[in-house]
């Protein structure tokens, strides 16, 4: 029995994974920002004042890599980081007007990336 790697699921999944987030690179390349920086700048687009332990939980990142994607961010003035009103030991996190300025900017070049992934392929029912 033969079996060749680069015809198998998984393979073929990470190859096409490779490529889309090589091509998002491309495209936020022009405003400074990581596909990981887009993730976070995403999940606070919807749901501002979560804190870094939430942000690593919507984003599959431990939290040490959460901690050095938020402090590029904080350090390009995109986000800031508030004390928790109820947990003096804890933070909250905020987009500033630079991080929301970007929304507008970067989601149609997002979704321009994934309608091109996507055509041909069926909505899911």
């Amino acid at each position: 029995m033969n079996f060749k790697l680069d015809e198998s699921l998984g393979f073929i999944l990470n190859k096409v994974n490779t490529k889309l987030k090589n091509e998002l690179l491309q495209r936020l390349k022009e405003k400074d920002v990581t596909p990981e920086q887009w993730a976070v700048l995403n999940c606070l687009w919807e749901q501002e004042g979560i804190t870094p332990k939430e942000l690593s939980d919507l984003t599959f990142k431990d939290k040490p890599n959460t901690n050095r994607i938020l402090e590029k961010l904080i350090i390009k003035g995109l986000v800031i980081r508030k004390s928790h009103p109820v947990d003096k030991r804890a933070f909250q996190l905020f987009l500033t007007e630079s991080g929301w300025a970007l929304r507008e900017q970067l989601i149609p070049k997002v979704k321009e990336l994934l309608t091109k992934a996507t055509t041909g392929m069926e909505p899911h029912k």
